[in-house]
């Protein structure tokens, strides 16, 4: 096995050296962090004075219990007497950068809701709401005050406590449903990114004529397990990368913009969207499964073809068990433990990307999720039998591409 080890390492060391690797296994996360940390540090920056607002209550009621809201939202609050010249003297003094803005409220505050906010710059949406919410919850307690009326709870739409008389399964809430979303889509990409990487490895040295050197020294079978174990390790490694940058920036990015915006972050529902070492040795696992499964197909179709054009086509079919599961994964999702969800998790090219979603819910039983590791693991077998056949015959093959008669017969002659 010392020519499959020597493939591996090339195969590995050849991409985890490029400049691409580097840049998406390093540059990506580094930007989501970026991205993340440096506009709440602008932001920050730019609305300390902003926070800074000057309030006047004309109706002397309503003042009192707006401030904490406003308060708890980020806002430092200087109530202000009212007077008839108290707004032009305020908004002066906000021209001149002493307050972000003045909040005066009225009668037709404690009527309707309705509050004038003076600012020397527009306020984003999410201020405007912000401000608005704490108002209207402020002058809805006031006129409810003395009723046995929680008027927060109305404002927030209230509650609908669910009974289940017959349980058909555990229903995915709305954290696991996002898990289970970004988790599938995900798997989805990778398994594609690097199934593709070993049929183009495959194509290039075929039509480079390199492999009938290769070949000529070691079985073409070890060379593709060599390719896909190779390849399978810079995925695992660009993962891991991946994996421990995002612990970083949920440790670090998240709560840095909490803290500069809290009104936009609610760090308690973040971390109900954080997964758990369960979800994460299986998204590990179904990688693995689903990796293999289909580095298998893309390597005989990459030994089948002699042209980057013929590719193109003949990966057509292989890419829809790919895109099959991504079109009924809506559904899956949202009815869990129907027949067709099941038995479409249970389906072993389908399983990576469809029964992820329902384990990571909580929606799988675990005999479920263990047959459709073994049936991944028997489909594992006959892809590499066949993909085998087909590569040690296709790779010094060349003209055009086999009609599946032939690949038909190059898998029982091999």
């Amino acid at each position: 096995m010392n020519d499959v080890l020597a493939v591996i390492r090339r195969e590995y060391l050849q991409r985890v050296r490029s400049k691409w690797f580097i840049f998406a296994t390093i540059g990506a996360p580094l930007l989501m962090l970026a991205a993340i940390v440096l506009p709440a540090y602008f932001t920050a920056r730019s609305e300390k004075n902003d926070r800074k607002l000057a309030l006047v209550d004309r109706t002397e009621v309503l003042a009192e219990r707006l401030l904490p809201r406003l308060e708890e939202a980020g806002y430092e609050i200087h109530p202000v007497p009212w007077s008839d010249t108290i707004v032009p003297h305020l908004s002066q003094a906000a021209t001149d950068g002493e307050y972000g803005g003045l909040l005066v409220l009225d009668d037709e505050t404690l009527s309707s809701g309705k509050a004038q906010l003076y600012s020397t710059s527009r306020p984003s949406t999410v201020r405007r709401l912000t401000i608005r919410n704490a108002v209207v919850a402020t002058a809805l307690e006031v006129q409810l005050q003395g009723r046995d009326v929680d008027a927060s709870r109305m404002l927030a739409g209230g509650s609908l406590e669910v009974n289940e008389l017959a349980s058909t399964g555990a229903g995915l809430d709305e954290p696991e449903f996002v898990v289970g979303y970004l988790g599938a889509f995900f798997l989805y990409m990778v398994i594609l990114v690097y199934a593709v990487a070993v049929m183009r490895a495959t194509l290039e040295e075929k039509t480079s004529r390199i492999v009938e050197v290769i070949i000529s020294s070691m079985k073409p079978w070890h060379l593709m397990m060599g390719k896909i174990l190779g390849v399978g390790a810079v995925g695992m490694t660009q993962i891991a990368v991946w994996f421990i940058s995002g612990i970083l920036i949920f440790s670090t990015g998240l709560p840095a913009l909490a803290a500069a915006k809290p009104e936009l972050l609610d760090m308690t529902q973040i971390h109900a969207l954080l997964p758990g070492v369960g979800v994460l040795l299986l998204f590990v696992g179904y990688f693995v499964f689903g990796y293999f499964m289909f580095s298998g197909l893309y390597a005989a179709v990459g030994a089948m073809c002699n042209t980057e054009e013929e590719t193109q086509q003949a990966q057509m079919p292989v890419m829809m068990l790919l895109i099959v599961p991504i079109i009924f994964m809506m559904n899956v999702i949202q009815n869990p433990n129907t027949p067709l969800s099941v038995g479409l998790s249970l389906f072993p090219f389908f399983s990576p990307i469809l029964m992820f979603p329902r384990a990571a819910g909580g929606a799988a039983a675990w005999w479920q999720i263990a047959l459709s590791f073994v049936l991944m693991a028997a489909t594992i077998v006959g892809v590499a039998w066949v993909a085998g056949r087909i590569y040690k015959v296709g790779m010094l093959m060349a003209g055009k591409r086999p009609t599946l008669p032939e690949l038909w017969r190059w898998v029982k002659e091999a």
